[in-house]
């Protein structure tokens, strides 16, 4: 008879139950939470591109080349929160998923229907447009949670560079922290310490995220197009490097191209 009781009083609590008051997700429309929506769906986007690269291309289907994007969209922004100890806010919110996933889609369109020199290019500009965004949101975040300077800035490298990271080891890869390339990891940390120091001259986050995306945005478009690159040991033996050019070189190229076509 007790059972039979507790079970009329189960379903009597559920049709007295509002499905509307449940917690389903949380949105909010802070300037972090936008400058960090941007930066999501920026590096969404640059995922699903990396993923259709030859270099890092498996055989991978539309649904995993859109997860992809989603790894590197959210990635960075889930590791950051994970080490603050805060549920991290593509968990609770829903846009990050949602603007990442059409993000990943509108990558394939472009991919499908775009030269390869061009794929190149955007990718490389939309880099260097998310990289700084994402340090900025991880320092500030660091900071804001009492984080040591230093610590603070460590989170700011691990922002902008996780969602590269897991897709690189996902395709086989070798990492790009870990190889020679156009200061990926120093433009996170030259944007992580201008940040700081714009923290700590009293600065409020519009500005100062203004001023540090800024200074990082420019120096990372200028390695690509100088082609600067970060320096290797000089006794270590090394194996033939692929012809690498510079995004100038590509863009010079593509542009005398078309000319010759006309």
């Amino acid at each position: 008879m007790v059972p039979i009781v507790q079970f009329s009083n189960t379903i009597r609590g559920i049709r007295n139950m509002n499905f509307l008051d449940l917690p389903l997700f949380t949105i909010s429309f802070s300037t972090f939470t936008l400058i960090d929506l941007l930066a999501a769906s920026t590096n969404a986007f640059n995922g699903a591109l990396l993923a259709r690269k030859p270099n890092h291309y498996r055989n991978f289907t539309i649904v995993g080349i859109i997860l992809l994007g989603l790894i590197g969209g959210i990635g960075g922004g889930v590791s950051r929160d994970v080490i603050l100890n805060k549920i991290p806010s593509a968990f609770t919110n829903p846009l990050y998923i949602l603007l990442c996933v059409v993000a990943g889609i509108f990558a394939m369109f472009i991919q499908f229907n775009t030269g390869q020199q061009f794929r190149e290019g955007l990718f490389s500009f939309m880099t260097a447009f998310s990289l700084p965004w994402y340090a900025v949101v991880g320092v500030d975040a660091a900071l804001r949670a009492n984080v040591p300077i230093l610590g603070a800035i460590v989170v700011g490298i691990i922002g902008p560079t996780a969602g590269r990271y897991f897709i690189d080891l996902t395709c086989g890869v070798t990492p790009k922290h870990f190889v020679k390339g156009e200061w990926f990891v120093g433009t996170a940390v030259l944007t992580s310490v201008v940040y700081v120091i714009c923290y700590y001259s009293g600065l409020s986050i519009g500005p100062a995220s203004l001023i540090s995306f800024l200074v990082g945005f420019s120096f990372r478009i200028t390695a690509l197009f100088k082609g600067w690159e970060e320096p290797e040991p000089e006794d270590q033996p090394k194996p033939p490097e692929p012809d690498r050019k510079t995004l100038g070189a590509a863009i010079k190229e593509e542009l005398d191209k078309k000319n010759q076509e006309q």
